[in-house]
């Protein structure tokens, strides 16, 4: 059961990243359309007393400015992190993309090497007299924690790939 558990939230957190910035979007439109809802007030108040101070439009200017520069600033600082992989040498960026695959790979390495070694002790060292007994020896060998830490891992890589098409 926790397995399944494991597995369904592995699956889902691959998605939280993409779930964030689906909420950060919208929240960053809607903070958009509540400023620009304001200016637009505030041009036609002062429209309505006649004046328009070139003070207050020199400010609503610097304002767009101000906003623009920062949408300009996010995408930049992306684009600069694709530029600075480029100019570092082949092996800087392939140990760059192979950092959490090798993670998980040495950790199923590492549950596979346990698991071959406690069921080795348990043949060998004759306790295993019978399928009861063999079967007891498999709940501790694959026990519940692990199976669900590894289907955790492995929903999370695989759910990603999914998350990731449009």
């Amino acid at each position: 059961m926790l397995s399944l558990i494991s597995s369904v939230f592995g699956f889902l957190m691959s998605g939280l990243p993409k779930a964030l910035e689906f909420f950060q979007d919208r929240a960053d439109k809607q903070h958009e359309l509540k400023l620009a809802a304001m200016q637009t007030e505030r041009e036609l108040a002062l429209a309505k007393e006649g004046f328009i101070a070139q003070q207050k439009i020199e400010e609503i200017k610097t304002e767009q400015i101000a906003m623009q520069t920062d949408a300009e600033r996010q995408g930049n600082a992306l684009a600069d992190n694709s530029k600075l992989m480029e100019r570092v040498s082949q092996r800087v960026a392939d140990l760059n993309g192979i950092v959490r695959p090798a993670v998980t790979f040495i950790f199923v390495i590492e549950l596979f090497l346990i698991n071959l070694a406690l069921a080795g002790w348990f043949m060998f060292s004759g306790e295993i007299q019978s399928v009861d007994d063999m079967i007891k020896a498999s709940d501790v060998i694959f026990s519940e924690d692990e199976m669900a830490l590894l289907s955790g891992i492995i929903s999370f890589w695989f759910g990603s790939r999914q998350w990731g098409k449009k």
